[in-house]
C-alpha cells in the first residue's frame, strides 16, 4: 500500500532542456566569421545553416523547451528556466541545472555571471537571493536549515573546494537509504545569502582554470555546487515533518579539439579527462533515452556516477546547451544541439523528500531540547547573581547539601563546647572549607550552564525562522527577479496569443491549398509537395553525413586519448625500469597484489 501511494506522490516528467546563443566576439569579427545561427523564440527553435555545404542544404532545425539569442539577460534566462527548478526544491524536491557545451560559449558566465552588476549575476548566486527571499515571506511556524557544499571534478579526482587541503582525493560512495555521496565533504550551514555568496568566492578561487587559443579562462574541471534546504512544518496529524530538497548547480568544463584549442602538456591531459567524461555523458544520456539499452553507464565516470540521480532519477532537472553563432564552430554546434535534443527524451521520477533519516534539522531540535532539559534541572542548584554574598546566601538556602553541611559542622561544634577554644577554631576553618568548596561547586554549575546557553544559541541561529528578513545585501537582487518574472509572464502571454493567431492563419492557408479548383492546379500542388519531400531527403542525407563526420571524429578523439595515456604509461615505465632495481619493482608487485 505504502509502495502504491508513493508511486502516486511521483512526478514523471522528462527533463527540461533549453539552448543559449552567445553574442558574436571580437576574435570571431576579426576573423571574418558569418553568423550561421537562427533563434526563433516564438517556436523555440534553432537553426542552423552550413556555410560549407557543396550543396543546396537546408537548415537544420531542433526544437527545445526555451531558446534565448545573443540578447538574453541574465534576468530572462533565471526566471524563465531556472526559477521553477528552485521553487520546486524549496517544496523538498530534488533539482538539478547544468550548463553544457564547446569551451568558450558561455556556460560560466550563464552559471556564475558577475558581480559588478546585478543583472549580470547567473543562475547560482540569483539562487541565493530567491531562497533566502521565500525563506523572509514564509509563514512564521515554518523553520529552515540551509547548507552548502562545493567540489570539483579534476581529471577524474574529486577535489573539496571548501576544504583545508585542496591536494586530498575524496571517494565516491553509496548507500542504499542516501544514495550517491561524495565521503568527508565538508558542508556550512549558512543563514543569509551573503554567506553563500562568500563560500561561492572562496571556491571559485580554489578552481582550476587555464588559458587555451579558444578561451582565455578556460575552466578545466567540471564543478558542483550544492544547496541542501531542509524546512520543518507542523502536519495536518499534529506531527513536526521535515522536508528536505538539493539543488545541484552544475558548471561543467567544456570539450574542445585539440586542433582548435591548441592544448599541449597539462593543458592537454586536462582535455582528454573533459572529453572523456563529457563522452561518458553523452552514452548515459543514449542509454537513457533508448529504451532497448539494458545497462546505463552510470559508473564510466565520476561525473555520471555524480549526476546519476539528476539523469533519469529523482529529481527536476534542467540542461542549459550553450552555443556560439560562427560558422567556425559550426561541428560543435551541431553536437550540442544533438546532445541536448537527445536529452529532453530522458525521463525523470522525482518525489519530495519527507522525513528523512540523515536530515539536520531534526537532529539539531532534538539536541536542542536535550540541552534545554539539561539546563533546567540544574537551575534549581544556584541562581546567576555575580554578587558573591548573595551567592552564599542564595546557597544556603537553596542547596540542601549545603544546609546539611552546615547542620553536620554545627552539631559537632556544640559537642565539643564552648570551653576548647582550639577544637572550637579547628571546627570553624572546616565549616569555612565546606563553604568554599560548595562555592567552587556554584561557579561550575554555573560555567557549565552558560556553555549549555551558548550551545542553545549557537544551534537556534543555524535554525532560520520564517518570516525573518534575511536578505541584506540580496533584497536588491530578489526584487529585481520578482519584478522580472511578472514581466516575463506578460510577455509569455502575449507570445501564446500571438502563436495561435499564426497556427490559424497557417490552418487557413493549408486549406485554401488543399481545395484545388483544377487539375493545373492540382498538379502545382503535387510539385510543391513533392519539392519539400526532396528538401527532406537532402535534409536527412546531410545529417547522415555529418552524423558519419561526428562519429569519426568522437573516435579519432579517444584514439588520441588512447595514445597519450599509452605514452604517458610507456615514460612512467621507463622511469620505473632506470631508477628502480628489478627486485624491488617484484617485491612491490607481490605487496600489492597480496593487498
Amino acid at each position: 500500500m505504502s509502495a502504491q501511494v508513493k508511486m502516486e506522490k511521483d512526478e514523471f516528467e522528462n527533463v527540461q532542456v533549453v539552448v543559449r546563443v552567445r553574442p558574436i566576439n571580437s576574435k570571431e569579427l576579426d576573423d571574418h566569421c558569418q553568423i550561421i545561427v537562427h533563434v526563433d523564440s516564438i517556436t523555440n527553435t534553432i537553426s542552423v545553416y552550413n556555410s560549407n555545404a557543396t550543396y543546396e542544404e537546408p537548415p537544420k532545425i531542433f526544437s527545445f523547451d526555451a531558446v534565448f539569442d545573443s540578447k538574453s539577460t541574465q534576468v530572462d534566462i533565471y526566471n524563465e528556466t531556472a526559477r521553477p527548478i528552485i521553487d520546486k526544491v524549496l517544496q523538498g524536491y530534488n533539482g538539478t541545472i547544468f550548463a553544457y557545451g564547446q569551451t568558450g560559449t558561455g556556460k560560466t558566465f550563464t552559471m556564475t555571471g558577475t558581480k559588478t552588476s546585478p543583472q549580470l549575476r547567473g543562475v547560482i548566486p540569483n539562487s541565493f537571493a530567491h531562497i533566502f527571499g521565500y525563506i523572509a515571506k514564509a509563514d512564521e511556524n515554518q523553520k529552515f536549515l540551509v547548507r552548502a557544499t562545493y567540489l570539483e571534478l579534476y581529471n577524474e579526482e574529486i577535489r573539496d573546494l571548501l576544504g583545508k587541503d585542496q591536494n586530498h582525493k575524496l571517494e565516491v560512495k553509496e548507500r542504499p537509504d542516501i544514495g550517491v555521496y561524495v565521503k568527508d565533504l565538508s558542508g556550512y550551514v549558512v543563514n543569509n545569502a551573503d554567506d553563500l555568496d562568500r563560500i561561492m568566492t572562496i571556491g571559485n578561487k580554489n578552481r582550476v582554470t587555464g588559458a587555451t587559443a579558444m578561451n582565455t579562462c578556460s575552466s578545466r574541471s567540471h564543478a558542483i555546487f550544492t544547496i541542501t534546504v531542509e524546512s520543518s512544518q507542523i502536519g495536518e496529524d499534529g506531527q513536526q515533518h521535515v522536508k528536505v530538497g538539493k539543488l545541484h548547480l552544475v558548471d561543467l568544463a567544456g570539450s574542445e579539439r585539440q586542433n582548435k584549442s591548441q592544448a599541449t602538456g597539462i593543458r592537454l591531459r586536462e582535455a582528454t579527462k573533459i572529453n572523456l567524461s563529457l563522452s561518458t555523458l553523452g552514452n548515459v544520456i543514449s542509454a537513457l533515452v533508448d529504451g532497448q539499452s539494458l545497462h546505463v553507464p552510470y559508473r564510466n565516470s565520476k561525473l555520471t556516477r555524480l549526476l546519476q540521480d539528476s539523469l533519469g532519477g529523482n529529481s527536476k532537472t534542467l540542461m542549459c546547451a550553450n552555443i556560439g553563432p560562427a560558422d567556425i564552430n559550426y561541428d560543435e554546434t551541431i553536437s550540442t544541439l544533438r546532445y541536448a535534443n537527445r536529452a529532453k527524451n530522458i525521463k525523470n521520477r522525482a518525489h519530495i523528500n519527507e522525513d528523512p533519516k540523515d536530515a539536520l534539522l531534526r537532529q539539531f531540535q532534538i539536541e536542542i531540547e536535550q540541552l534545554r532539559h539539561q539546563l533546567e534541572e540544574g537551575a534549581h542548584d544556584n541562581s546567576d547573581s555575580d554578587d558573591s554574598e548573595e551567592s552564599k546566601e542564595t546557597m544556603d538556602e537553596h542547596n540542601p547539601k549545603i544546609n546539611l553541611k552546615c547542620h553536620v559542622v554545627s552539631s559537632v561544634y556544640n559537642k565539643i563546647g564552648a570551653g576548647n577554644l582550639e577544637k572550637r577554631e579547628r571546627s570553624e576553618v572546616h565549616l569555612e572549607t565546606f563553604n568554599d568548596l560548595d562555592i567552587i561547586e556554584l561557579k561550575r554549575t554555573q560555567t557549565e550552564k552558560e556553555i549549555l546557553r551558548k550551545q542553545i544559541l549557537n544551534l537556534q541561529n543555524t535554525i532560520l525562522v520564517g518570516g525573518e528578513n534575511l536578505l541584506e545585501k540580496a533584497e536588491v537582487q530578489e526584487s529585481l527577479l520578482a519584478a522580472s518574472a511578472i514581466e516575463l509572464e506578460e510577455r509569455k502571454r502575449r507570445e501564446e496569443q500571438l502563436i495561435k493567431v499564426i497556427e490559424e492563419k497557417e490552418a487557413e492557408r493549408i486549406d485554401i491549398e488543399e481545395k484545388y479548383s483544377s487539375l493545373q492546379d492540382e498538379a502545382a500542388g503535387k510539385a510543391k509537395k513533392l519539392e519539400k519531400i526532396y528538401r527532406m531527403l537532402l535534409s536527412v542525407k546531410a545529417e547522415l553525413h555529418d552524423l558519419q563526420q561526428e562519429h569519426q571524429r568522437e573516435m579519432e578523439d579517444l584514439l588520441e586519448g588512447v595514445r597519450g595515456i599509452g605514452r604517458e604509461l610507456q615514460l612512467q615505465e621507463l622511469i620505473i625500469n632506470n631508477y628502480i632495481p628489478l627486485q624491488y619493482q617484484f617485491t612491490g608487485n607481490i605487496s600489492m597484489s597480496s593487498c
